[in-house]
């Protein structure tokens, strides 16, 4: 019985105590008003009827009927009684318990609906996503938030508990010589984890990366093996190359599938006898790398079409991993949005309008965390310490938020009335209920400020002195 370890870096064996079962599981994603505020994953083993509403502040916890769970939220918008997902024969329904703000799926309003795997529930300012079934350990929590996650390397936190699995993998393959392959799309992260399984393995050596699709041909062998100084024309000097440069430490082969065919023969080599032979030397010089190669290829299809070496393909793929695409993983927005906010705001005040939001968590991100971490930048900037509308997004971003209030059955003025309350709202909950600066922000008189509050039965003083509260 081979032990296999969790994200914690403690062994945990695989017994029938702890085997690996799927379960439908309800992930809180992102809270619009506090968007670092810890994600968390609710554990519906068991469970038959959820019930969202309004709370003082954010909790979870079961009701008489132990297969029934509520949960509250620190958020106006929401209603006391506001949705609830049932299961019925099998499915989980989602349904609107007549709140006021209305209830949406996956961008659209709705009263009533059967759910589907990675569909993003909205409950006032909250964005919740639907699992259906991920596998997780017989002993799991029923709840777990994202702070509470006790990674060895950032760079493999999750709260999806399979992917959490394949990446605990990597923490004692990193202890050894064992080289690594990680598939998976363009900005899905896969240096990040390289990076990581280098830091875990403790090697004195440096982390060394190298695209290998950003090399001119010509240039590449001279580049990873290095050159004695005359070796050829324009050879002024030494050059250690990227392959010593490694020495004692990690080789991360970025993009490894668009290395040419007489290149991958002498990397084949240098594999084998761990040894290089610098340009214009005669003898080869001995060296210590671990391997890690990247590709967002699929690298066996490669071989079977003879576009990459089988024999190079059997000495770097000791251990492969493929990281999901963003949207395969949506359970992770929350997380990934605070760390890359905290990178580039220094955990600044940051407030999302809802559409903004909506948009982000139904985009498809193509271009993955990449794309992600640049559209945060850019909306930052254009913000300019306000909250993040849906106008400071890219048009593509915005489309997909668009796309989904398409099927809004509301007539036009009921639509301009939500927008006018959403904004006020959001509005009050930036500058702490203080009506004066809401009026100035809206470049209006405070009393029009205050007949519109009066319309829409918005009382201020809920918004004052609000504490963002991660107690479960």
């Amino acid at each position: 019985m081979a032990p296999s370890h969790n994200l914690s870096g403690t062994e945990e064996y695989v017994t029938p105590a702890t085997a690996r079962v799927g379960h439908p599981h309800l992930f809180l994603v992102f809270d619009c008003s506090q968007p670092f505020a810890p994600s968390r994953r609710y554990l519906l083993r068991g469970t038959r009827l959820v019930t969202f509403g309004r709370g003082e502040r954010l909790r979870s916890y079961a009701t008489e009927d132990p297969a029934s769970l509520r949960i509250d939220l620190a958020d106006s918008w929401a209603s006391t009684r506001h949705a609830q997902l049932r299961q019925v024969m099998g499915r989980w329904i989602l349904e609107d318990l007549g709140s006021k703000n209305g209830t949406r799926l996956n961008g659209a309003p709705v009263k009533s609906s059967a759910l589907a795997d990675g569909d993003v529930l909205e409950v006032g300012h909250n964005f919740f996503v639907f699992r259906r079934e991920l596998k997780v350990a017989g002993d799991s929590p029923a709840e777990l938030r994202a702070d509470e996650l006790c990674p060895p390397h950032l760079g493999l936190a999750t709260l999806n508990p399979e992917l959490a699995l394949q990446l605990s993998a990597l923490v004692p393959v990193a202890s050894s010589m064992v080289s690594v392959v990680i598939q998976g799309e363009t900005g899905t992260g896969k240096e990040l984890v390289a990076r990581a399984v280098h830091e875990l393995s403790n090697r004195k050596g440096a982390f060394v990366p190298v695209n290998c699709g950003a090399i001119p041909e010509t240039l590449l062998e001279a580049e990873l093996f290095g050159y004695q100084k005359g070796a050829f024309s324009g050879a002024v000097q030494n050059h250690v190359g990227l392959i010593r440069s490694a020495d004692e430490g990690t080789l991360f082969l970025d993009e490894i599938g668009d290395l040419p065919p007489a290149p991958q023969v002498s990397l084949l080599r240098v594999l084998q006898d761990r040894r290089v032979m610098p340009l214009g030397m005669g003898r080869s010089i001995p060296v210590d790398v671990r391997i890690c190669s990247a590709s967002h290829q699929n690298l066996e299809r490669l071989v079977s079409q003879q576009l990459f070496r089988e024999d190079l393909f059997g000495r770097i793929s000791g251990f492969s991993i493929t990281l999901p695409s963003l949207r395969q993983r949506r359970e992770d927005l929350g997380l990934i949005i605070s760390t890359l906010l905290q990178r580039a705001s220094a955990r600044r005040t940051v407030v999302f309008e809802r559409r903004a939001a909506r948009a982000i968590l139904l985009y498809q991100w193509p271009r993955n965390i990449r794309e992600l971490e640049k559209c945060l930048e850019a909306a930052l900037a254009l913000a300019d310490n306000g909250p993040i509308a849906v106008e400071h997004l890219p048009a593509s971003i915005r489309g997909s938020g668009e796309a989904a209030e398409v099927a809004t059955p509301a007539s036009g003025k009921q639509s301009d009335d939500d927008a006018q309350r959403e904004k006020l709202v959001e509005l009050l909950v930036e500058h702490d209920g203080n009506v004066s600066a809401v009026a100035r922000a809206l470049g209006k008189a405070r009393v029009q400020v205050r007949r519109w509050l009066a319309r829409h039965v918005i009382d201020p003083n809920q918004y004052r002195k609000r504490k963002a509260s991660s107690d479960s």
